[in-house]
């Protein structure tokens, strides 16, 4: 009985794999859509310098860190309080932010004078600074007098780029 099973399986098993050949379809379907995937993107990057520093100080500012004086002067003409509202408004958005000003002057005059002129610069500004709202206490002054001269040479030229006061972030 075995034998008749097996032959009657084997014949049965022969005619479902007869019945399942495969022959090409006359058309084939259509290519599945692409879909477009995510890319998982991570925390961004922030390019450009960061907040707080010198370089986003001067971005920010558009160069506007440096103001400049007549001979022997130290009043803040329009030209310079619009770059000082220019900072403020820099001060003003970043609190965090403190800053020196730094004053300079040009090669003529003794060491002592060059000194107290720089003083009376640096603090021109930081006065302008704190009549648009910046606290005292986050501007402080230093005055270099002409030991850090920008512009070499004994020339108007050279002296009109050294009489200057510069804003410089300090945290």
């Amino acid at each position: 009985m075995n034998i008749r099973f097996a032959s009657v399986a084997l014949v049965a098993s022969t005619v479902a794999l007869a019945a399942c050949n495969k022959q090409a379809p006359e058309e084939l379907p259509p290519a599945p859509a692409q879909t477009a995937t995510p890319t998982p993107t991570g925390p961004t990057t922030p390019t450009g310098p960061s907040v707080g520093t010198q370089a986003h100080f001067e971005n920010a500012v558009s160069g506007q860190n440096v103001i400049y004086f007549d001979t022997d002067g130290y009043d803040i003409d329009s030209e310079d309080a619009q770059a000082l509202r220019t900072q403020a408004s820099y001060l003003q958005q970043y609190g965090q932010v403190t800053v020196t000003v730094e004053g300079h002057t040009d090669e003529r005059g003794t060491r002592e004078y060059n000194l107290a002129l720089g003083e009376r610069r640096a603090n021109a500004a930081k006065n302008y600074l704190v009549s648009l709202g910046i606290p005292e206490s986050r501007i402080r002054t230093v005055s270099y007098g002409k030991e850090r001269p920008v512009a070499m040479g004994s020339n108007e030229s050279a002296w009109a780029q050294n009489r200057r006061a510069v804003t410089v972030v300090v945290n």
